[in-house]
């Protein structure tokens, strides 16, 4: 499995919540409800949840891609 990297565009999310509920491990939502990658988890931490997490975004805020 090659290496991810994570990112939410802050300019497009929504503060749905989704990817917070479906990959907790890998996003929190910051103090106005937003999606964030937690630090340190800019990998994925290898959460196996973390590409419907992405999916699941209403606005497709998430990307995932390889390093």
């Amino acid at each position: 499995m090659s290496a991810l990297r994570v990112s939410i565009d802050s300019d497009v999310c929504i503060g749905s919540g989704q990817c917070a509920l479906t990959a907790p491990s890998v996003f929190d939502q910051d103090d106005d409800g937003f999606g964030v990658v937690r630090s340190g988890r800019e990998d994925g931490a290898g959460d196996p949840l973390l590409k419907e997490a992405a999916r699941a975004c209403p606005v497709q805020a998430i990307t995932v891609e390889e390093a």
